[in-house]
């Protein structure tokens, strides 16, 4: 036979982490479960179900047509809006930098183009408030609602199936320690 390490090649290295088979025990194959009794064979489980985690119900959300169209209402107001407004604003300040004369032209006593013109800037901005308001709550909110609903009753039914399935991984493991205190 040949010789290895000063062991024939066909002697068992036991607790030897070199060899292949150190930490692959085989369940049932002669192991003791501590009382000196051979343990028993575990039956394989079942892999457990998949329980949808929030992030894939709120990509599923994000996926669905009902959200899409609240986003495409969505931009379809803003866009536009930002738009116009950025442009008046670019449009006041270019002409009050390039043009200090058209601006200082008087409209009425005191109050010149310029003042007229900043005047407008904070009554854009408050139409332009109100007009979102008033889309939000006519276009979006029922349907931003019902999504948000149908969200939180898909995490509902998934926070219920996580309770169940852990009370029934307690039972079995209340089992499983009531068979081996038995022995």
């Amino acid at each position: 036979m040949e010789k290895h390490d000063g062991r024939d090649a066909g002697q068992a290295r036991t607790g030897d982490p070199r060899d292949p088979w150190y930490d692959a025990l085989a369940s049932g194959w002669g192991e003791l479960d501590g009382t000196g009794a051979p343990a028993p064979v575990a039956p394989p489980r079942a892999a457990p179900e998949r329980i949808a985690t929030a992030a894939d119900i709120y990509l599923e959300v994000q996926r669905s047509a009902a959200f899409q169209e609240v986003r495409g209402r969505y931009r379809r107001f803003v866009v536009p809006g930002v738009a116009l407004f950025f442009t008046w604003y670019v449009a006041y300040v270019v002409t009050a930098t390039t043009a200090p004369g058209l601006m200082a032209r008087p409209v009425a006593g005191a109050v010149n183009v310029a003042m007229l013109a900043g005047l407008g800037q904070f009554l854009t901005t408050f139409l332009l408030t109100w007009a979102y308001a008033r889309h939000a709550r006519l276009r979006r909110d029922h349907a931003a609602l019902d999504l948000r609903w149908a969200v939180f009753e898909q995490k509902r039914e998934q926070d219920q199936r996580r309770v169940l399935q852990q009370r029934e991984h307690d039972q079995r493991v209340e089992q499983e320690q009531a068979r081996g205190s038995e022995r």
